[in-house]
């Protein structure tokens, strides 16, 4: 998760990418940068898709992250469906439930896309009257008779899911063909939820933060691994590492290195996450029609990023290192503060100029964790921080733009 200032957005600059991506997108390597499945999408292209685990389900290798107000946006998922992007994830309290609403509002409208659509919501861990109340909801917003992939959301430790009476209404929620498969998602100390959801055998799926800083990451690594073996499908999401391209000296270089080559950093971040194989799919932001036809680019000619890619982006990782919190979570043992989830709300504001959606969920955190924020010493979650980030100064930043 970037801490940088906003600088030239990820918005701003992969729409501006599009002409030089769409044309040019080999940094070498042979094809194979993604599994031969394909199927045609509703405008006649031809979108790679990838098997979803042990789920039977094959999937496009991007997916829309719908997570804006959809209800107000109908074009883009109309654009979606017409490009073969028909993976879309979003959650009962995405924009205060208006991405379900919008998603049912362009079904009420599109019934025939249903079917070509596999749609993922999330909603927080409860109990099972809690749960049947927010699937209900779900299924009613979005005009749907099932999910095909139900997510217990930002999941930050398997002992939150791994309980026979979840267990028990997953199955339950199975058979009574409301979900066709039950997973989670896990944006802070991903590699052991992972393994965690391996080894419980009743996980069908999952959603992780991964990307081109920390997929290479040895725990990150066998985490993959364990789910492939276990056949759990994984989807990645925050694929960027850290969001836009700032006007700094690291990442003009990254830019060049790449948009020489025909291709823009954001497309080769994607192109890194879709180098293993042990992910389905690579979730993506995609707020206006170039931005989706930039990510499409892509995938669309089936190479890999190649050796100089791969270089380009090892060297901007390392040399902006100390400016993106892994969420690693350590630092959150030093101090009773929910540090990861307020730099992905700071995140938001800064990297994808998203001010009131951040702002929304820091404030969900409520006043005794601001109060926490505002008075604790973070000296010994600052030396725990494996990125070395001014934790301290970061949450006073945060208090000051999001509260």
């Amino acid at each position: 998760m970037g801490v940088h200032g906003r600088g030239l957005s990820r918005r701003e600059f992969l729409g501006a990418g599009v002409a030089a991506g769409a044309g040019a997108l080999l940094l070498g390597g042979a094809a194979g940068a993604v599994a031969p499945g394909r199927a045609k999408a509703k405008g006649g292209d031809v979108m790679p898709r990838r098997a979803l685990g042990r789920t039977g389900a094959e999937i496009p290798v991007i997916g829309l992250g719908a997570s804006g107000d959809l209800s107000a946006d109908q074009l883009i998922l109309g654009q979606c469906v017409k490009r073969g992007v028909t993976y879309w994830d979003t959650s009962d309290n995405y924009s205060d439930g208006k991405a379900e609403i919008g998603i049912g509002r362009y079904f009420a409208k599109h019934p025939a896309d249903r079917k070509r659509v596999f749609l993922v919501t999330k909603a927080g861990v409860g109990d099972a009257a809690s749960l049947n109340r927010q699937l209900a909801q779900s299924l009613q917003r979005m005009k749907t008779d099932h999910i095909d992939a139900y997510f217990f959301h930002g999941v930050d430790g398997i002992g939150e899911v791994d309980k026979p009476e979840l267990r028990t209404w997953a199955e339950a929620a199975r058979k009574g063909g409301k979900i066709r498969f039950i997973g989670l998602s896990t944006h802070k100390n991903m590699a052991a939820v992972m393994t965690g959801a391996a080894k419980l055998g009743w996980i069908d799926c999952l959603m992780t933060t991964c990307n081109y800083r920390i997929m290479h990451d040895d725990d990150m690594r066998r985490a993959l691994e364990a789910c492939a073996a276990a056949g759990v499908g994984v989807a990645a999401m925050k694929t960027q590492g850290g969001g836009p391209i700032n006007d700094t000296a690291a990442d003009r270089e990254l830019a060049g290195r790449l948009v020489a080559k025909g291709v823009t950093p954001e497309q080769a971040k994607i192109k890194a996450i879709l180098e293993h194989p042990e992910i389905a799919t690579a979730c993506l932001s995609m707020p206006n029609v170039e931005i989706l036809k930039s990510c499409v680019a892509a995938v669309m000619d089936g190479k890999k990023l190649g050796a100089a890619g791969r270089d380009a982006l090892a060297v901007h990782a390392a040399a902006t290192h100390g400016s993106v919190c892994g969420a690693c979570g350590r630092c959150e043992r030093a101090c009773r503060v929910p540090v990861s989830r307020v730099m992905r709300h700071l995140m938001y504001a800064r990297n994808y100029g998203d001010t009131a959606m951040a702002r929304a969920r820091f404030r969900a955190l409520g006043p005794a964790v601001h109060g926490r924020m505002a008075s604790a010493d973070f000296s010994k979650a600052e030396h725990a921080c494996p990125h070395t980030l001014p934790i301290g100064r970061l949450m006073k930043e945060a208090l000051l733009e999001l509260a």
